[in-house]
């Protein structure tokens, strides 16, 4: 029999996942609040941010920089402080909604597990440490940090008012392609933009999916997504965002003018994230959660495809530089 089990699981956690096993019993709940037994949106935050820097690498004279590095590390660290602070406040804003669905009342903040005056003082501190790793960017990537702050504030709102929340989880969860972009460029162009349009479209694919595991719950107290605006015709919808999220992505690799070798690289990245989501496609059940939540899971090798295409590419401009 194993051992090691928490009191206060969460219910749409791995069954194995280190924090029940391993962490401490006093800061369980407060790793919970961050997701941090559930890694998936930390890899759908810090994977734009790896596009964009790769994206710029393509573009530049220069291709990669030693520093480059750093920014890379620092978006990861970044991207994993932040998408806890942005979760603790997601569940401080949604604290009663949760307690009324079945998927998240188990939740630390409905379950009880941490007080609201706690869970704020537990984002506070996560943002600010992520404030200390935005600030050894150059200053456009700062700005653009700290201008990110305003979509992750109204997210949590927007199911209360549009039919559309997963755009406003797209502007702010790909916004990080920005910031990697104008943390190697120091400039923002017609590429960045382009990426994060396809990126938009790429979180609109598999947060409609996310949402369809919700659906029964959310008709029944209000809140709105596009799972419930699309109902049976979601395929179709998401065939859409398939396109535009490759055709976007495709542009701005042309934006940049890449030589032979390293625009068939990151075209082939670009492929391979293509055929990831169509994939996705043929698997998609609607009616069925644990199909959602798999197909959800699975976006994150989808983004590191292409975000590996980006990087070999920019790698093989960067040996051909002079």
């Amino acid at each position: 029999m194993r051992t090691g089990r928490a009191e206060g699981k969460v219910a749409d956690a791995a069954a194995d996942n280190w924090v029940d096993r391993f962490a401490p019993p006093a800061a369980r709940p407060y790793l919970r609040l961050s997701r941090a037994d559930r890694p998936i949106g930390t890899w759908l935050l810090l994977i734009p941010c790896w596009w964009g820097l790769a994206l710029a690498a393509l573009a530049g004279p220069a291709g990669f920089r030693p520093f480059d590095l750093w920014i890379a590390a620092g978006c990861a660290i970044g991207a994993l402080l932040m998408r806890g602070a942005g979760c603790t406040w997601n569940d401080l804003t949604d604290r009663e909604i949760d307690a009324a669905v079945a998927r998240t009342r188990s939740r630390p903040l409905p379950s009880r597990q941490v007080t609201p005056r706690q869970a704020l003082v537990w984002m506070v501190a996560q943002a600010l440490a992520a404030f200390l790793i935005l600030l050894s960017f150059p200053p456009l990537a700062i700005a653009l940090g700290i201008a990110s702050l305003a979509l992750v504030a109204i997210y949590p709102f927007a199911k209360r008012f549009t039919w559309w929340p997963q755009v406003f989880l797209g502007l702010a969860f790909n916004w990080g392609v920005l910031v990697g972009w104008a943390a190697h460029a120091g400039t923002i162009a017609a590429a960045p933009l382009l990426l994060y349009g396809a990126g938009i479209a790429w979180t609109l694919f598999y947060d409609t999916i996310y949402a369809h595991q919700d659906r029964e719950d959310d008709a029944l107290i209000g809140v709105k997504s596009t799972a419930r605006l699309f109902g049976a015709d979601t395929g179709r919808w998401l065939a859409g965002f398939h396109i535009a999220a490759t055709g976007l992505a495709a542009l701005a690799i042309l934006a940049c003018r890449p030589a032979p070798l390293p625009a068939a690289l990151a075209l082939a990245g670009l492929i391979g994230f293509a055929a990831h989501l169509l994939r996705q496609l043929r698997r998609l059940a609607i009616d069925d959660p644990a199909t959602c939540l798999a197909i959800f899971h699975s976006n994150r090798d989808a983004g590191l495809a292409l975000a590996a295409g980006l990087a070999l590419a920019a790698a093989a401009a960067t040996t051909g530089s002079p």
